[in-house]
């Protein structure tokens, strides 16, 4: 029962140290990568919308996560791009969202 316990306060711990470290924090750069190409693939079906893809914080450097075809959550929905912020730190990504 006691193992049972500290496995379950450990996965806790575990989990909530990952949230902290992807939500909310900003990892800035001296450098922007380079823009990345990417050949669109055609659409797999009326109604769906491009989702550009994203740079992401990994191992302490941006990796970039291929873009997808993606149904609209809702009704009118807009998918906002990701986008780079320059700042007197560096330069951190802002990850795209969908606007409602």
């Amino acid at each position: 029962m006691k193992q049972a316990i500290i496995k379950s306060v450990f996965i806790v711990l575990l989990f909530a140290g990952f949230i902290n470290k992807t939500e909310g924090q900003r990892f800035y750069i001296k450098v922007r990568p380079a823009p990345v190409v990417v050949a669109r693939p055609a659409c797999p079906t009326r109604g769906y919308v491009w989702v550009d893809g994203d740079w992401a914080w990994q191992r302490n450097a941006y990796v970039w996560h291929a873009g997808y075809w993606a149904a609209p959550p809702r009704a009118h929905a807009v998918w906002v791009p990701g986008h780079w912020v320059g700042e007197r730190r560096g330069s951190y990504w802002v990850r795209g969202h969908w606007r409602y």
